[in-house]
């Protein structure tokens, strides 16, 4: 009897082999597959990372030229807000300029300052009245409260005019500055400079701001305006016999002695 034939192994062989590779395939398809995710997210993230970065350097840039045309000096823009709010003033036979500050008075009109000097005549002789004159229209004022040592004086008018804006900040050296007035009576004159320094006069104890911008009789009781169109000083005197040397007297001094700034 012939021995039973045996079955062949090789299909079986087979089949496991290429179930062995087909899984090989599969884990490896797998791990590529998750790889690629995983750079996919990578590269995601990288590009939102630079699209954030790139976004906040958009937006620093234009903080940075936001800041650089506030601090702007544009000195034709300055005057021309200013004028509307700076005048000649007469005051018997002396001239200078005085500006509207502050508030509205009670009864809507304007409170002004300017030099004691340019109104002294008239404050000796016990008189109050003196005209303001803006674009050859004249208006009435009347002194109203002097400080002969600070040489300040305020005004007031029943004419409507805007208060110019004050700084809250002190002036420094290097400063560019813009200074409005009547310089030998011609009304409505702007010249600009910088700030040079903080000086003391003989015989007082008050710090004036120094300044290089031209100034002429006339100019005394002028806004001295900073870069932003804000009041820094009241011009007040030029050095005798010297060019570019101008000075104020500091806003917040005028403030202090004269509370209508706010």
């Amino acid at each position: 009897m012939p021995p039973p034939a045996r079955r062949p192994r090789s299909r079986a062989w087979i089949v496991i082999v290429a179930l062995v590779v087909l899984t090989g395939l599969i884990g490896w398809q797998t791990f590529q597959l998750i790889r690629l995710q995983s750079r996919l997210t990578s590269a995601e993230e990288q590009i939102a990372a630079e699209r954030n970065s790139a976004k906040a350097a958009a937006e620093a840039m234009a903080s940075r030229v936001a800041g650089l045309e506030k601090g702007a000096f544009i000195p034709d823009q300055i005057a021309a807000a200013a004028l509307p709010s700076v005048f000649r003033i007469k005051a018997g036979g002396s001239s200078g300029t005085a500006w509207a500050v502050g508030k509205p008075t009670s009864d809507g009109g304007a409170h002004l300052f300017t030099n004691f000097h340019v109104v002294e005549g008239v404050w000796d002789k016990g008189e109050r009245k003196v005209s303001i004159e803006h674009k050859d229209q004249l208006y009435d004022a009347r002194i109203v409260k002097v400080d002969e040592d600070k040489d300040v004086a305020q005004l007031e008018t029943s004419a409507k005019f805007a208060g110019l804006a004050i700084s809250t900040e002190a002036v420094r050296p290097g400063e560019p500055v813009v200074v409005v007035g009547a310089p030998l009576g011609l009304e409505s004159s702007v010249t600009t400079g910088v700030v040079s320094a903080f000086r003391k006069l003989e015989g007082t104890n008050d710090t004036y701001v120094q300044f290089d911008a031209a100034i002429n009789p006339g100019n005394s009781g002028g806004p001295v305006l900073n870069s932003r169109g804000q009041v820094v000083g009241i011009a007040s005197a030029k050095i005798r016999n010297a060019e570019g040397i101008g000075l104020a007297i500091p806003i917040g001094l005028a403030c202090e002695l004269f509370p209508i700034c706010g």
